[in-house]
């Protein structure tokens, strides 16, 4: 029975992943030789869903670092994107981890408790994930422009979409997750 569970979770993932993978091939760039993450927002939405399971957080933010690295439009960003997705799923499971162990965010309705963490988990881990990105890309393969003007040319409005796009994503995967009777 519980193989049978991570099998299913296990698939969920990957497909969660591949959705992921695919918004982020297909997103245009701000104008700029970089774009909102997609892939970034939905390697979150799986944190959050999993719950405590480091593991799975480990393991997604390898995945999404591949993922993004083969489909960067940064100039030399395939080793920043890989980077910053390992370094970021860390220090995201580490905050969520330490909101849930401080129960900050204490509902009781574990759908209310998982959207408030998704809206606080989104736009502080696409900030991080910037940051780490422009810092990775500055000492690699140098930036096109200011580290401060990308920040707030790229990063700030990525935040942004992200944190509309992500929450609208989660909706929706939460509620294709209850529709199809799977729980991660």
């Amino acid at each position: 029975m519980n193989t049978n569970k991570n099998i299913k979770n296990l698939t969920t993932n990957a497909l969660l992943l591949g959705i992921g993978a695919m918004l982020h091939q297909f997103t245009p760039a701000l104008g700029l030789p970089m774009q909102p993450d997609f892939s970034l927002a939905m390697l979150f939405i799986i944190i959050i869903l999993n719950k405590k399971d480091y593991k799975t957080c480990l393991i997604s933010g390898i995945v999404t670092g591949i993922f993004t690295a083969m489909t960067t439009k940064f100039p030399g960003g395939q080793l920043p994107n890989f980077l910053d997705k390992v370094i970021t799923a860390n220090i995201v499971y580490a905050i969520l981890f330490l909101l849930r162990s401080l129960k900050v965010m204490k509902s009781k309705n574990l759908k209310t408790q998982r959207l408030i963490e998704s809206a606080i988990i989104l736009p502080i881990g696409t900030l991080i994930s910037g940051l780490i990105f422009l810092y990775c890309a500055s000492i690699i393969v140098g930036l096109p422009g200011s580290f401060g003007l990308l920040f707030v040319t790229t990063v700030l409005p990525a935040t942004l979409i992200n944190l509309f796009a992500g929450i609208a994503l989660f909706k929706i995967i939460t509620i294709s997750l209850k529709r199809s009777s799977l729980t991660i």
